[in-house]
């Protein structure tokens, strides 16, 4: 293989297009140069929720671009979900600053997938080990604390584990296509109780006298989106919390990724104007939930829109796979079986490195303990 050059790239719009289309994965909602350069341009990505694009890219020596590692400089924690809230209090104790620290991740998104842009095979990989080596060199040489990759799919993470990364575990609670055909054999696959649970919610809702509909990115016109938007933001108001996107961010991502981003919109018959929504993304494989809010209290609605409706588009669309989210115990009744999902972290300082490899460690075996007991709270029939 030739000799690699890696640069920074402050911008992903800086990238050029052809290599994003050429290393991102067919049909990936986030892991794209649309995505990424959207949230950047409209600030939710941006230095005001403490996000720096510091982008690396792999060219070979006739300047082709054969990788991209996807990175920002945080100063906070806010939007990347690594789980590394109490690390902070743990470098402040020692008398050492915690931020910023680098992340590679989907800004504001807890999906899993790949994280590291490289092309398929020996060559690939030979990239894919440049590209860490360079983050956890500038991690050293700009004297940070740590970098962090958010929710990388296994070959990443095996790449990382390898490189000397500590890994840590989650729990997420995912939807998988047992082969049901459809809703009701879905439901089939429930106990009585459950099964006769979950229909007394969708019934409430079907009574409520709203019109629930499905909408594509591609289907919506700009015009539509602030009010959209306003649903979406008042569920971050009623926590006292910052929605980062707005209704301009929104549209551009909906025009740039089409069928890609699916919205489960409940409209007021009358007016039809929209009441709750929830919105989502999706790739040939999978279904992402990521934002829900309403104006109307309906008893059943957000299990309706964020979970009932999710699974129906699913099975009807050839998804194998429906992650609503990051937490929530309610959705094991709706069968979302706990999963555990992983994360790698870089520590500079050799000490740090030792204490919290030792957490994560005692950390590992409680995590796969909360899963097997959230699995035996799932509402499917046991088979004798």
């Amino acid at each position: 293989m030739t000799p690699l050059s890696i640069e920074i790239i402050h911008s992903a719009e800086a990238i050029p297009r052809a290599a994003w289309d050429r290393l991102c994965p067919p049909a990936q909602p986030f892991l794209n140069g649309d995505f990424f350069a959207i949230l950047e341009r409209h600030g939710a990505a941006g230095p005001q929720w403490g996000w720096a694009a510091h982008h690396l890219v792999a060219r070979q020596d006739d300047g082709a671009v054969v990788g991209i590692l996807p990175l920002y400089l945080k100063s906070n924690v806010y939007g990347d979900f690594t789980g590394d809230w109490s690390w902070a209090g743990a470098y402040r104790q020692t008398g050492k600053d915690y931020f910023p620290r680098l992340l590679t991740g989907l800004p504001h998104t807890p999906a899993t997938g790949p994280r590291l842009l490289v092309a398929a095979g020996e060559e690939g990989a030979a990239v894919r080990a440049a590209l860490i080596a360079a983050a956890q060199n500038l991690t050293v040489d700009h004297d940070l604390s740590s970098w962090h990759v958010a929710f990388p799919d296994n070959t990443d993470l095996e790449a990382l584990r390898a490189a000397g990364m500590l890994i840590s575990d989650d729990v997420q609670f995912h939807w998988h296509d047992a082969g049901v055909g459809d809703f009701d054999g879905y439901l089939g696959t429930f106990s009585s109780a459950r099964r006769r649970k979950v229909r007394a919610e969708r019934k409430r809702v079907a009574e409520s006298g709203l019109k629930l509909e499905v909408r594509h990115g591609d289907e919506i016109a700009a015009a539509e989106w602030p009010a959209l938007h306003a649903l979406y933001a008042a569920t971050f108001e009623k926590f006292d919390n910052h929605a980062v996107f707005t209704a301009d961010c929104f549209a551009d991502l909906a025009a740039a990724l089409g069928r890609r981003m699916v919205l489960f919109i409940a409209r007021d018959t009358v007016s039809g104007a929209p009441v709750a929504l929830s919105l989502c993304f999706r790739n040939d494989e999978a279904l992402y939930g990521r934002y829900w809010g309403t104006r109307v209290a309906i008893d059943s609605l957000h299990f309706e829109l964020c979970f009932y409706q999710g699974i129906a588009y699913c099975l009807r669309e050839g998804l194998t796979r429906f992650e609503p989210g990051a937490g929530g115990e309610h959705k094991i009744a709706r069968g979302f079986q706990p999963t555990v999902v992983h994360s790698a972290h870089w520590i500079a300082d050799e000490r740090m490195r030792t204490l919290i490899g030792r957490h994560l460690d005692m950390q590992r075996d409680a995590v796969a303990g909360y899963r097997d007991d959230a699995a035996t709270h799932l509402p499917f029939r046991q088979e004798n």
